[in-house]
């Protein structure tokens, strides 16, 4: 009953449309107070000490990061140098769109963030060359989900704290899973662009423009290095490195750049504490919802009924991966990893899954909930940006959403594209 009634309020707040934070935080309350064996003072702690992480400190310094980055003219220079290299072919400025997201999403870490920040000036410019706007809209939002699949990534870092993986391990492990999905999607929009009869700019590639696209972009080029670098040189760890790059991007940004002013940091900063802190709130309350379940020996219990299905690990995977799709269509992508890694993750580890493959595996499927709606994060902005409505854009991205699916499956089947430089 306990139980029962912990999902149960979870799931009524959630259709009532009560924000994900606040609906998991009335689920422990209500659970606590009808259940005799959970102290109140037990969830109030979890919330408190759930939050006083200093790997956690991440997180609103890379969204910091790339609010900076998203503000300070870098999409634009990244895709002048995408576009120098695909944009003479077919649907070259729909691969173009896609090479600048996974340029951003390892700067960014937020699948959201990507979108918005390479959605508004892709969107609008693919428009203009012609391409059909449902499908520039669907083409960024599907791109934006690989916001926390390549490294930097806010769910990544939970992940870690969540299981006690390394957060380094994680960024490294991201790597190829990201640039295969974001290859796979190149392929679609090359083939989709032909049959529609997008052309490309037919500019000739000369080394030329190469070195004065790379000239542009060369600071914004740096991020990734300088954060992976630093985590796997030793010089700094996950947070340390979050901390480096809002110094660099501002630095960037204000100096060399000279996209942003000083006054603009004020609306910087509130949007960033904004983000941040509706992520601590469901970090927090998703943490006491987790303590309920870990309680009521949830997870073993899974565990149990997994394994009790069938003896074949792929027929357990692939259970898993549905359970988190459907998951993925309701559920917040940093509240479900919180909640359901404690719960899985006894499962792949029964199975012989190697946790970093795992954590891979549930982040990639997860990160395809940015297009499916009820929830869809990146179907509303995308929405925002087009002015296109949730019903048309969530049509539009179904053939994306196969795209990703068949990504997920590779990266699920072959854990080597996963621990290759581990």
């Amino acid at each position: 009953m306990t139980i029962f009634m912990l999902f149960g309020t979870f799931f009524l707040f959630t259709a009532l449309t009560v924000p994900i934070g606040i609906a998991l935080g009335m689920a422990g309350l209500i659970t606590a107070i009808y259940s005799p064996n959970i102290s109140i003072t037990f969830l109030s702690q979890g919330l408190v000490t759930s939050t006083d992480s200093f790997p956690l400190m991440a997180i609103p310094f890379f969204i910091l990061a790339g609010e900076i980055m998203g503000k300070g003219g870098i999409s634009t220079r990244l895709f002048d140098l995408a576009n120098v290299f695909v944009g003479r072919f077919t649907g070259g400025f729909a691969m173009a769109a896609v090479i600048t997201s996974m340029f951003f999403a390892a700067i960014s870490g937020s699948g959201p963030a990507t979108v918005a920040a390479v959605g508004g000036i892709m969107i609008p410019a693919m428009v203009a060359e012609g391409y059909d706007k449902k499908f520039s809209t669907a083409l960024i939002a599907a791109a934006g989900s690989l916001g926390i699949i390549l490294p930097p990534s806010i769910p990544m870092v939970l992940y870690g704290i969540s299981s006690n993986e390394s957060i380094g391990d994680l960024f490294i492990g991201g790597i190829l899973p990201g640039v295969l999905i974001g290859l796979f999607l190149i392929v679609w929009a090359y083939f989709y662009s032909k049959k529609m009869g997008y052309k490309g700019t037919n500019e000739k590639f000369t080394f030329k423009k190469l070195f004065q696209a790379i000239n542009k972009s060369k600071w914004s080029l740096l991020v990734p290095i300088i954060i992976l670098g630093g985590i796997y040189g030793g010089i700094f760890t996950p947070t340390e490195a979050a901390v480096v790059a809002v110094v660099y991007a501002l630095f960037v940004s204000v100096f060399l750049h000279k996209e942003i002013k000083l006054n603009d940091l004020h609306d910087i900063l509130k949007n960033s504490a904004l983000s941040s802190v509706a992520i601590m709130i469901i970090i927090g309350t998703a943490n006491a919802f987790g303590n309920i379940l870990s309680m009521e020996r949830i997870p073993q219990a899974f565990a149990d009924l997994f394994l009790s299905i069938s003896q074949n690990n792929f027929i357990i995977l692939l259970l898993i991966i549905v359970m988190l799709l459907i998951i993925g269509l309701f559920i917040d992508t940093s509240a479900a990893v919180i909640i359901f890694t404690p719960i899985l993750f006894p499962v792949a580890m029964e199975i012989g899954m190697d946790p970093i493959h795992f954590g891979i595996v549930m982040i990639t499927t997860l990160a395809i909930g940015f297009i499916t709606p009820p929830l869809g994060v990146n179907l509303f902005v995308g929405s925002g940006i087009s002015g296109l409505s949730i019903p048309v854009l969530a049509r539009a991205s179904i053939p994306f959403f196969f795209v990703l699916l068949v990504g997920l499956i590779v990266i699920a089947a072959i854990p080597k594209i996963t621990l290759l430089f581990l």
